[in-house]
């Protein structure tokens, strides 16, 4: 996809700081680094979010996490990780070629990447049943 950014920086049309990549995956840097170590995690092919990638995507995705969240812990000492994603407008994804964000964590970094959730009232039992896969 031309106007798409990660496609670009895979294509190499876009500058990028790429980490590691293998046939399926790409890893690099973000433009706006959050957290030391921040680093992008997305598939090479194009899907737009998590409705549409194939689950074998999606494995070597989860694959790569580990590899570079272990490389992480040797190299820069990174004592936790969070991975982020967001599908969707009202996931507020916000760029559309599905992608992983990489947190490294380390003991005191005083960073809360748990949203803080307003309180709701719901009948489990409903929800349930509304939920449960067959």
């Amino acid at each position: 996809m031309d106007n798409c950014i990660f496609c670009q920086i895979i294509n190499r049309n876009a500058p990028s700081r790429i980490i590691y990549e293998n046939d399926k995956v790409i890893c690099f840097l973000p433009r706006e680094i959050e957290v030391y170590g921040h680093t992008i995690i997305a598939p090479k092919q194009h899907w737009t979010d998590l409705y549409d990638i194939p689950e074998n995507i999606l494995c070597e995705l989860a694959k790569v996490s580990k590899k570079i969240t272990i490389a992480y812990r040797d190299k820069i000492n990174a004592s936790g990780m969070n991975l982020l994603h967001a599908s969707g407008v009202d996931g507020q994804q916000s760029v559309f070629h599905f992608h992983i964000h990489l947190l490294p964590r380390f003991r005191d970094d005083k960073l809360n990447t748990w949203p803080n959730l307003p309180e709701i009232e719901i009948d489990r039992d409903k929800l349930l049943e509304r939920l449960r896969l067959d």
